[in-house]
């Protein structure tokens, strides 16, 4: 089996023989014929035992057959217990993803101690076939039918090439013992139900289904570089012009490839692509997409902005990195978006700096009559997400004085009989 293992390991460029390895060692066939194969082969390892104190005395065999195995290989050993339950029920997840998340967490800061190179770990062909099926039951895009691949960041899978089978005949060659967790059998797991009674019926109509789905989730894996250069070239921040993705025949798969990182899944990739101008879709992990004249824009959700009195003059810190003054100043015309000068005279104290509402108006500096602040924005070919961002300063009697980085109010713009100016700077 070995030789079918070095050809897939010189394939995908996993291992370097001069670098050091860990091998994640739960005592089954898997990680015990993966530890068998790279010791033989000379590479330099070591192996991690993780104790979830899960399943009682059998989690303790588990581990006594692992300090066992290693000393009589001559490997050296690193061992962690963890109190399972107890993470699970701290960090609101399920037992499976509490043991997930410990175990990669703590192989990752072993791989930093000792200065290893990768965690080998010892996924074999008919885990990636099961992860195939599952997504291809949950609902999936292409990556999803990919199945497991041979690296991801520093996690290593040198046995993708061979099945469950080829590792037990390899060990039973051997004359490797190996231990059995006993919940494999239990078919209350959906990957143990697709293990025991989806792939073998399918093996009923053919033989070698396991091979095949293997097979195309490779030739899958290929496709999926191919759009990975596509999303290349049409990553840009955080704005998608649609018409970049005329020519790639499929704007719902790429735009689906551009937010997924987002947290946006493809039913509200559909609904944003079919939207008219100005919709918003929010994701799980806190992020909106908003539909804007031909292009996708994300950015953070809108963060609540609460309303700061400004009784007098002075600096006003709004929040971490936002902050407002007002300062007299000897007569003068501020250019600059982000500061207004006021006539002083005319300026009606205590002013509040807020949000633009629904119904705010200002008649703007040389405009005659009144303006619906959304209209002027829209003038001025604002997007919904620079709308509802937008700020404003009233006066005393709720009268918007100053659109900030827009526009001043005709009747406390300066004028030549201005006596002397308050500056406001955002």
């Amino acid at each position: 089996m070995w030789s079918k293992v070095e050809r897939y390991i010189d394939k995908h460029n996993l291992l370097n023989p001069n670098e050091l390895y860990i091998v994640a060692l739960s005592g089954g066939a898997d990680s015990v014929a993966l530890l068998l194969l790279l010791k033989n082969a000379h590479f330099n390892v070591h192996a991690a035992h993780c104790n979830f104190h899960l399943r009682g005395d059998e989690s303790d065999r588990d581990e006594a057959f692992c300090v066992e195995l290693c000393q009589r290989l001559g490997v050296e050993l690193h061992r962690a217990h963890f109190d399972t339950r107890e993470y699970a029920e701290l960090h609101k997840v399920s037992i499976e993803m509490a043991a997930r998340e410990l175990r990669y967490k703590w192989f990752e800061q072993l791989r930093q101690d000792i200065g290893a190179a990768g965690i080998c770990v010892a996924h074999h062909r008919d885990d990636s076939v099961e992860t195939v099926l599952l997504n291809l039951v949950r609902g999936t895009g292409l990556r999803g039918l990919t199945g497991i691949q041979p690296r991801n960041g520093n996690i290593l899978r040198p046995l993708l090439c061979v099945s469950r089978a080829e590792i037990e005949a390899f060990l039973a060659k051997k004359r490797q013992k190996y231990v059995t967790d006993s919940t494999n059998w239990e078919a209350d797991v959906q990957r143990n139900v697709v293990r025991l009674a989806v792939l073998p019926l399918l093996k009923r109509l053919n033989p070698a289904v396991a091979e095949n789905i293997q097979r195309t989730a490779e030739n899958l894996a290929e496709a999926q570089q191919v759009l990975n250069v596509a999303i290349a070239n049409i990553n840009s921040g955080n704005i998608l012009n649609l018409s970049d993705l005329e020519n790639y025949g499929s704007s719902e798969y790429l735009a689906f490839e551009w937010l997924k990182k987002y947290g946006f899944n493809g039913d509200q990739v559909r609904q944003i692509l079919d939207a008219e101008t100005g919709k918003i879709v929010s994701s799980a992990m806190g992020y909106d997409v908003l539909k804007d004249r031909g292009r996708l824009i994300v950015e953070p959700a809108l963060q609540p902005f609460k309303p700061m009195r400004i009784p007098e003059e002075g600096t006003y810190v709004l929040d971490e990195d936002k902050r407002f003054s007002v300062r007299k100043k000897p007569v003068y015309v501020s250019k600059e978006p982000r500061v207004a000068t006021l006539d002083a005279a005319k300026v009606q104290f205590p002013l509040t700096i807020r949000r633009v509402e629904e119904g705010d108006w200002m008649q703007p500096y040389g405009m005659k009559g009144r303006k619906l602040l959304s209209d002027l924005m829209t003038d001025l070919k604002m997007t919904v997400f620079e709308k509802r961002r937008q700020l404003v300063v009233v006066d005393n009697q709720g009268v918007v004085v100053w659109a900030v980085g827009l526009r001043v109010a005709d009747f406390v713009a300066v004028t030549e009989v201005t006596n002397e100016v308050f500056e406001l700077t955002f």
